[in-house]
């Protein structure tokens, strides 16, 4: 695996339940968690019921709050790792920089940051959604600044914020809880906003005793976020379902009372006319993530805060320009201007992930969009898933998600292991027909990101009109999707032997040699297999993840998911040529297997 994170561990724990146990998860960082090792800046918390964001298998009943703190919310995945025994299979500041498919050896070259090598039969790439931040914030001279500079994913603790002048430049989901999070220890705060974001109240009691010992009764975590699946998979049931010539109207007129809504709420809690303008989104309220948090409007209503829409110009040695000229000085900038995310073309850079024939996923994304089968896997990526990939999202909290994808690629493994097979992939007639389904049922949200929001910035449409963040289908059929699909959507296939003797460089024996090719699954064959044997890096005898280099330590730096989808499909409004552009495979023999 690739990654600690709630995925990572939740692979994890699936592949041991499946009594498999050789196994490697690598982990750029120096501990489990992910984005919730990695993030601890002031006001961090869950946005969503601490009851839905945690795994089916280790629920919780002692949670703290109704939303819980990042602290708490890191040491949960901390102590599932330990409670679950992944410590032992943990390679922290390991950090992969590019996935290379070895066609002769069926099996992934994975490249470390250090120049190290890693070799793996299978791969689960489970690096999230957030891949990594945007160090660039898009705005000139920010190397000229001479003052403080705090990134959410990066915040010193140490700095003291007594009576700064402080900006923060963003008002996604982290510079909401920030911004109230500081404005009583600063000097002054000024909250500079490009696009107003949907804030509503959000209580966060705390979870009484009593409370607690009632969430131990077996079932009733379960039950009472199951119902809140039910609602919510309704409803992307009935938006993907329903005639477009409802949909259209159905979804402006709840825009436009959304809307009208948010503006009488804005007048209960922030006083300032001019503010209350500034801050009323002229957009949808699921166009972009919506937030909660209570104090972010009661904020503005502080003398010490301000919001700023003039436009930024260029950061200067003491803050930043606007567009009108004004200079504005800070002795601290706070970036919260966003992340890579998984459903961008541009976060696979060329040469991250290169699969069977040369299957550049990068280039492959840029051109043909974002797609895969199930959101986890493509034809040309053999022994490859990844957990989040495109279409990948359900409405649901992230761990029920993440389960349901990593339940995916631990069967496709298991099975594969049951026949002693090397080769793992999806059949293409398989992944262009499923693409097909998945991309008709987008339409409703294709309109709603692209068209009746199409003025709004929002990594729920991606850089090329495409909402492939969200699955539309809803959660239950894809669960069933992900722990049902029959294995005739999969090639497996057996890496044809060498057997075990000098090679003979005559003519005739380079000829035999050259014809060779994968057998069937469960042909006869020699003893030794055209594979070398190398140490895992678990340390088990056949290893799922061997490590070839001493030197495998790493720092900090790139993940990578994968999947994609067809720009003519786009065009055209069909997605029936979305991989006319993808090599086709060399042909083999192999066991396809039943449903």
């Amino acid at each position: 695996m690739i990654g600690a994170g709630p995925g990572g561990i939740a692979a994890g724990v699936k592949l041991k339940k499946a009594g498999i146990t050789d196994f490697a998860i690598l982990e750029r960082a120096d501990e489990v968690g992910g984005s919730w090792h990695e993030n601890h800046y002031p006001g961090l918390e869950v946005d969503i019921p601490s009851l839905a964001y945690q795994y089916s298998f280790a629920r919780n009943p002692n949670w703290s709050r109704l939303f819980a703190p990042g602290a708490e919310v890191k040491r949960y995945h901390v102590e599932v790792a330990r409670r679950f025994g992944l410590y032992p299979h943990l390679h922290f500041g390991t950090e992969v920089v590019s996935e290379e498919w070895d066609e002769d050896n069926h099996r992934w070259k994975l490249h470390l940051a250090d120049g190290g090598t890693i070799t793996a039969r299978f791969v689960i790439s489970a690096v999230g959604a957030f891949i990594k931040p945007k160090e660039d914030p898009g705005i000139p001279g920010l190397a000229e600044y001479r003052g403080k500079i705090q990134r959410p994913s990066d915040w010193d603790d140490e700095y003291d914020l007594a009576g700064k002048k402080v900006a923060i430049i963003g008002t996604g989901a982290s510079s909401v809880q920030i911004t109230p999070s500081i404005a009583p220890r600063v000097g002054s705060l000024s909250v500079f906003q490009r696009t107003p974001v949907w804030c509503v109240p959000k209580p966060n009691p705390r979870i009484p005793r009593a409370a607690q010992l009632i969430l131990h009764t077996p079932g009733l975590q379960a039950a009472t976020h199951g119902a809140v699946l039910v609602a919510v998979d309704l409803l992307l049931r009935v938006m993907s379902n329903a005639p477009m010539a409802l949909v259209r109207p159905t979804m402006r007129t709840v825009d436009a009372v959304a809307i009208a809504g948010y503006q009488g709420l804005l007048r209960t809690m922030v006083r300032d006319k001019a503010t209350r303008a500034g801050l009323t989104p002229n957009y949808g309220p699921i166009a972009k993530r919506p937030t909660a948090n209570t104090g972010y409007l009661l904020a503005f209503n502080r003398d010490n805060v301000e919001l700023v829409t003039t436009p930024i110009e260029r950061f200067t040695e003491t803050g930043i320009r606007t567009v009108d000229g004004t200079n504005h000085e800070f002795d601290m900038i706070v970036l919260a201007t966003g992340y890579h995310v998984f459903s961008d073309p541009e976060t696979y850079t060329p040469g991250m992930v290169v699969g069977e024939d040369g299957l550049d996923l990068g280039k492959f994304y840029a051109e043909h969009g974002l797609q895969a089968y199930e959101s986890v896997s493509l034809p040309s990526l053999p022994n490859r898933w990844t957990l989040v990939g495109p279409y990948s999202w359900t409405g649901s909290g992230w761990h029920a998600f993440v389960e349901m994808t990593a339940d995916h690629a631990v069967r496709a493994i298991a099975e594969a292991r049951r026949r002693g097979a090397t080769f793992v992939a999806v059949r293409r007639d398989a992944q262009e027909s499923y693409h097909r389904t998945i991309y008709a049922h987008s339409e409703a949200m294709r309109f709603y990101l692209a068209e009746l929001n199409a003025h709004v910035p929002t990594y729920y449409r991606n850089s090329q009109g495409d909402s492939t963040y969200i699955r539309p289908t809803g959660f239950f059929r894809a669960r069933r999707g992900h722990r049902r699909f029959p294995f005739s959507d999969y090639r497996f296939e057996l890496l044809r032997p060498r057997p075990a003797v000098e090679a003979d460089t005559t003519p005739d024996a380079v000829a035999d040699e050259a014809a060779s090719g994968p057998l069937p699954v469960g042909a006869a064959a020699p003893a030794k297999p055209r594979a070398a044997r190398t140490k895992s890096a678990s340390g088990a005898k056949s290893a799922t993840a061997a490590k070839t280099s001493a030197a495998a330590k790493a720092t900090a730096g790139a993940k990578t998911p994968a999947g994609a989808k067809s720009a003519a499909g786009r065009k055209s409004g069909t997605a029936a040529k979305s991989t006319a552009a993808e090599p086709k495979p060399r042909r083999r023999t192999g066991s396809n297997g039943d449903a």
